[in-house]
């Protein structure tokens, strides 16, 4: 039989007050199952949506935006995992790790990580296991991309410098030089991060996209594979993927993928 929890369990849980809780439950993010004399009840996969919300709220991120990743990532939450689940900021994605499996929950650049573990029965939250030092420089380059991106650029290599796996660092940074017509530093920057880090679909799909305007369209192609099979949602890898098969004349493919992207573009 599945486990609920009360609202007084969520707090303690989560570590949040219960009118953060209330407020979020009023806002749709879950829905609490009822219980007796008229009690409400959260499932596992409430709390995780719940503390995901509370997360995203606090990194400033859209309520909209909010409200269509946690709406993909209830769908995708499994059942309660026998180990550990992870939710993290990897690039531009919400990417969600149990013990064997690994997968994007939407785009947006997120400062989220927590992880869960239901040892014994129990739910336990854990906070970010990233060094405080490390977090910190991740962090601040984010905050610094918009106004000033060559410190956004700094602060992402002193973020690798503490995690040499931190993918997100080399995704962003590896933008960020691309942005600024730096190619072949962010090729080198994209190249080490397929030798050192598990490849996620942001990294690849950046990659993809600074090989295509370089010419390097078989390559290109690859990528972008690479990048849908890690995330099959991934509706602008889709997008540059149709439009690389228009370029090189295959149109079955290129119509393929622009469906794909026009379908998952009306869902999100």
């Amino acid at each position: 039989m599945e486990k609920l929890y009360s609202l007084q369990d969520a707090s303690r849980l989560l570590g949040l007050p219960r009118r953060v809780i209330d407020s979020l439950i009023e806002a749709g993010f879950v829905e609490p199952t009822p219980g007796a004399r008229n009690t409400r009840r959260l499932r596992f996969q409430d709390l995780v949506v719940l503390r995901a919300a509370q997360g995203l709220a606090s990194a400033h991120v859209p309520a909209a935006r909010i409200a269509r990743t946690l709406a993909r990532l209830r769908e995708q939450l499994p059942d309660v995992p026998p180990g550990r689940l992870r939710v993290e900021a990897v690039g531009k994605s919400i990417v969600v790790r149990d013990d064997a499996r690994r997968w994007h929950a939407d785009s947006g650049q997120y400062l989220l990580a927590f992880e869960v573990t239901t040892e014994q029965g129990e739910v336990r939250f854990i906070g970010r296991r990233r060094p405080a030092e490390q977090e910190d420089w991740f962090e601040r380059a984010v905050a610094q991309e918009e106004g000033e991106p060559e410190a956004a650029a700094d602060s992402y290599r002193r973020a690798i410098e503490q995690d040499v796996t931190c993918s997100g660092a080399y995704a962003n940074l590896g933008r960020l030089l691309h942005a600024a017509g730096r190619l072949d530093d962010a090729q080198a920057i994209y190249e080490t991060a397929l030798r050192v880090c598990t490849a996620d679909a942001t990294l690849l799909f950046n990659f993809a996209v600074l090989l295509e305007e370089r010419g390097h369209l078989g390559e290109a192609e690859r990528r972008y594979r690479e990048a849908l099979a890690a995330d099959p949602s991934f509706a602008d890898a889709h997008c540059n993927l149709g439009l690389l098969y228009e370029r090189t004349g295959n149109a079955q493919a290129a119509l393929r993928h622009l469906a794909a992207y026009r379908h998952l573009s009306r869902t999100r």
